[in-house]
């Protein structure tokens, strides 16, 4: 497995452990997804600016966004993942959680979509939540759906 972490906003750097999380966390990703420890990706932690050009590019969305996934459709190379600082920041401290550990889950969350896991309909979250629920668990993270399966 190689992961490829690009730091663009510097406000990222001032989380602590957070880089040694987010591999030990898209690592668990990948062998949990079933893409194995063999498959390698990109992880960007972004700007908002650059997340919400690459929204309005590739999604014809004009707004900032928590993560964006972009597969590849290669065998071996995943695709990127892009996570907003700004966004992500504001909506850990909205839901009362740590910047590291909601970034964490967001990465996870990119990851499992590389994969080719979903959420838009009822059927697919039964699969993806749960899933990264028991990823997050291993890490030591909250549930990040508890409230919504209640």
């Amino acid at each position: 497995m190689s992961v490829t972490l690009l730091i663009q906003d510097a406000r990222w750097k001032r989380q602590r452990g957070l880089k040694t999380a987010l591999l030990r966390a898209v690592k668990d990703a990948l062998v949990r997804g079933g893409a194995g420890a063999k498959a390698d990706l990109t992880l960007l932690l972004a700007t908002d600016r650059h997340v919400r050009t690459l929204n309005r590019k590739f999604r014809g969305k004009d707004a900032a966004t928590n993560v964006l996934s972009f597969p590849a459709g290669m065998k071996t190379y995943l695709g990127d993942v892009a996570i907003a600082y700004g966004v992500a920041a504001k909506q850990a401290k909205a839901e009362g959680k740590s910047l590291s550990d909601h970034a964490v889950h967001l990465a996870v969350h990119g990851v499992l979509h590389l994969q080719g896991f979903d959420h838009k309909t009822p059927r697919q979250a039964l699969k993806m939540e749960p899933l990264e629920a028991a990823i997050l668990k291993r890490l030591g993270i909250a549930d990040p759906y508890r409230e919504s399966r209640a």
